[in-house]
C-alpha cells in the first residue's frame, strides 16, 4: 500500500474503527489507557479536520470478567460470557466518554444484535439513528449486545459487526486494528518467508486461503477468517477496509504517515438494498440450480423455477436465501418469493405448470432481479 487515502477526510467523511479486545485490554484484565488515551487523540484529530468517525469497540467481556473472577476471560460458557459483558460494558462506556470527554467530544453507546442489523426495517432504524448522532458531532461507540446474545444468533467477533455497521452509517472506510500488521501469504510466526500483501482487489480463493485458523488472539473471538468476512462485506457495499496494526501508540496517524496495512479495495456492484443483502450474515435456506440458471443469473436475469434442482432449509416468503450453483459454490443471494414448501413443488417446473401444481396464479419468478445480488 502506497498511500492511505481512502481513508483522509477529504475522501471518507465517515470512518468505522474497530477496536479488538487484545489492544484495548491487558492479560491482567484492566484497560490499556495510556494506549487508548493516544488511540482517542488520533480520533479527535480526525474529527477536528472533519472527518466523522464511528467506534466498534470490543472488550466488555474481557473488562467484566476480570472483575467478576471468571476462568478463560469469560468465555467459559455462554452464561458466563452474558453476565461478564452485562458488567464490563459498563465500566468500557465509562472510559470512551471520559477519553472522549477530555477532547471536547460527546459519545454515545450503542448496543446490537445481529437481528439489529439483519431484519431491514431495524437496520433502518439504526442506520437513521447513526446519521443523527454523526450529523450532531457525536462519536458512536458500538459493541455487539453480548448480554443477551446467544451462540445461534450473534455476530461472533466485532470485525463483521463493523463492516456492517460502516453500510448502516454509510460510511466510506473501515479500519480494522488488530495485533497484526496485515494480510500475510503465510503465517509470519512460523513461515519466514511469508510477505504482507499491501492491496488486495478481489478477495477470491488465493486470498481466502491465506487465512489461518491460529491468527486470533487469546483475548477476542476474531481471527484473519473473520477480517477477510468483513473485508468482503465491506467492498460489497462500496466500503473500503483496510487492516492495520494497533500495537503501536497513535495507531491511526501511524498508519495516515506509514501507509503500511492491507487495503481492500471498494467495489461498487449495486445499490444499498442490494449491498445490505449481500452482507447479511443469515440466510434462511438454499436455492440449487443448473448451469443454464447461473449463465441466465450472470447476465442480469430473474431466477426462474425452471433451473432449480433442489430446495434446502425452512423458509417463508421474503426470506433471504442462497442460490448454489452446481459446483457448490454460492452464486447469489436474493428474497425469495415463494415459501419452502411451494419452492420445492415448482422447482424444475415451467412456468406454465405452475397454477396447477399450486393452485393459485404463480408469481413472475423464484427470486425477483431487483431482490438478487451476485457474490
Amino acid at each position: 500500500m502506497t498511500t492511505a487515502q481512502p481513508f483522509l477526510p477529504a475522501a471518507c467523511p465517515r470512518l468505522v474503527i474497530k477496536i479488538g479486545s487484545s489492544l484495548l485490554v491487558d492479560p491482567d484484565g484492566g484497560v490499556r489507557r495510556d494506549w487508548l488515551a493516544s488511540l482517542v487523540a488520533d480520533i479527535a484529530a480526525r474529527h477536528a479536520a472533519g472527518q466523522r468517525p464511528v467506534i466498534v469497540s470490543s472488550g466488555a467481556i474481557a473488562l467484566g470478567a476480570q472483575r467478576l473472577g471468571l476462568p478463560k476471560r469469560g468465555r467459559a460458557s455462554v452464561e458466563d460470557a452474558q453476565a461478564a459483558a452485562a458488567t464490563g460494558q459498563i465500566a468500557l462506556s465509562q472510559v470512551w466518554a471520559d477519553l472522549l470527554g477530555r477532547h471536547g467530544l460527546t459519545a454515545a453507546q450503542i448496543l446490537v444484535t445481529l437481528d439489529d442489523l439483519e431484519d431491514r426495517r431495524r437496520y433502518l432504524n439504526a442506520s437513521a439513528t447513526l446519521d443523527r448522532l454523526l450529523s450532531l458531532g457525536v462519536v458512536p461507540v458500538i459493541n455487539e449486545n453480548d448480554s443477551v446474545a446467544t451462540t445461534e444468533i450473534r455476530f461472533g467477533d466485532n470485525d463483521r459487526l463493523a463492516a456492517r455497521v460502516a453500510q448502516a452509517a454509510g460510511a466510506g472506510g473501515v479500519i480494522l486494528l488488530s495485533d497484526v500488521d496485515g494480510l500475510f501469504s503465510a503465517n509470519p510466526a512460523r513461515d519466514p518467508d511469508a510477505a504482507m500483501i499491501d492491496r488486495v482487489e478481489r478477495i477470491d480463493a488465493a486470498v481466502l486461503a491465506m487465512a489461518t485458523a491460529d491468527t486470533a488472539s487469546g483475548m477476542g473471538s476474531g481471527g484473519m477468517a473473520s477480517k477477510l468476512e468483513a473485508a468482503r462485506i465491506a467492498t460489497g457495499a462500496g466500503i473500503a477496509l483496510a487492516i492495520a496494526s494497533g500495537q503501536h501508540d497513535h495507531p491511526l496517524a501511524r498508519f495516515d504517515s506509514s501507509g503500511r496495512g492491507t487495503l481492500f479495495v471498494a467495489d461498487r456492484r449495486g445499490g444499498a438494498r442490494k449491498a445490505w443483502l449481500s452482507g447479511r450474515l443469515r440466510v434462511k435456506g438454499r436455492i440449487l440450480v443448473d448451469a443454464g440458471a447461473c449463465a441466465a443469473l450472470r447476465s442480469g436475469k430473474s431466477l426462474l423455477a425452471a433451473g432449480v434442482t433442489g430446495v434446502e432449509g425452512l423458509f417463508a416468503r421474503g426470506d433471504a436465501v442462497d442460490v448454489v450453483g452446481p459446483d457448490g459454490a454460492v452464486l447469489a443471494r436474493g428474497l425469495i418469493e415463494y415459501d419452502s414448501g411451494d419452492a420445492a413443488r415448482i422447482a424444475g417446473r415451467r412456468s406454465a405448470a405452475h397454477a396447477d401444481l399450486l393452485g393459485y396464479a404463480p408469481r413472475a419468478a423464484l427470486i425477483h432481479r431487483d431482490h438478487l445480488v451476485m457474490l
